[in-house]
């Protein structure tokens, strides 16, 4: 049986009936909050769906700025989601699709990786460098980019026009669809093409492990891609996006945000959010500590049109 729950941001209570939880709304929402899109959450598991949503919104409710999450555990059917269709500024984000679009375009012609493509992969997953990525995207150019998305299921991903790759424009259920197809046997994505991604989003520098690991179980793997980027509205974009399997669980998380005043104050509203579904998904193992990143993280700025 599957369990949903939609609650209100403020206080709440549950009393159980027929072995399941009911939500009760305890008092009215402000007015800010009652127009706010609430997290969602399912579950094949009883219960889980409603701790969920309950710590999800408590680490949110002192956080500004815009807010998306999303997770997925295939172990125990659950979802949760959180502005899952609003668009986001991707920065380094998607790298990820970067890289998967480069394996999808090897594959339909039947041919490995060029010795120059596994050095720039490499470089743009693993340190985020923006010089190896502007050099796949040209080569790669944004007809394909379009061709994977649309194999891909990928239907609200934008790519950046005019070479700005930073500015693709990415959203919650897109980019969980492409964690799905990397953690999972599909048509679009060969064996060997998921394993490699996962291999190098298992391998960043130590300075960009922040993010959606926070908190993570030290039994599971953890792969991760992190971007960043500031411009003059809405400030800083802040996002994770991540995989994890072992405990007993194989699950994706992405948290987007944007409105932040700092980047470190956006890597904290993400690892509050991360931590608890850590926690709430695999409660009795020991968990890793939070990364900071570094006071310069070594990817270089993108350049993107001014404003």
């Amino acid at each position: 049986m599957t369990h949903r729950i939609t609650l209100r941001a403020r206080a709440l209570t549950a009393v159980a009936a027929a072995g399941m939880l009911v939500p009760v709304v305890a008092g009215a929402a402000p007015a800010s909050a009652a127009t706010a899109p609430q997290v969602s959450c399912t579950s094949g598991k009883a219960g889980l769906a409603a701790k969920l949503q309950r710590d999800i919104t408590a680490a949110l409710a002192t956080r500004s700025g815009t807010v998306a999450v999303g997770l997925r555990d295939r172990t125990t059917n659950t979802t949760c989601t959180l502005r899952a269709t609003t668009a986001y500024d991707s920065a380094s984000v998607v790298k990820v699709t970067v890289l998967a679009t480069l394996l999808w375009d090897a594959k339909k012609t039947n041919r490995l990786l060029t010795s120059r493509e596994t050095t720039l992969a490499t470089a743009m997953i693993t340190k985020s460098d923006n010089a190896a990525t502007t050099s796949l995207w040209n080569q790669l150019g944004v007809t394909k980019v379009k061709g994977f998305l649309t194999a891909a299921g990928m239907t609200r991903t934008v790519p950046g026009s005019g070479g700005y790759w930073g500015l693709t424009r990415i959203n919650v259920t897109d980019e969980q669809r492409l964690l799905s197809l990397i953690t999972a046997r599909n048509t679009v994505l060969s064996d060997n093409a998921r394993a490699y991604i996962l291999k190098l989003m298992g391998n960043v520098v130590t300075s960009q492990r922040w993010g959606t690991p926070a908190g993570a179980p030290s039994v599971v793997s953890k792969h991760v891609k992190n971007g960043w980027l500031q411009r003059a509205t809405r400030g800083w974009r802040v996002h994770s996006v991540g995989t994890f399997q072992g405990a007993g669980h194989d699950y994706t998380i992405t948290v987007l945000t944007d409105g932040n005043s700092t980047m470190n104050y956006g890597v904290s509203t993400i690892q509050a959010v991360s931590k608890v579904i850590h926690r709430d998904l695999v409660p009795a193992a020991s968990a890793t500590s939070a990364y900071k990143p570094t006071t310069t993280p070594s990817e270089a700025f993108i350049s993107v049109p001014q404003g």
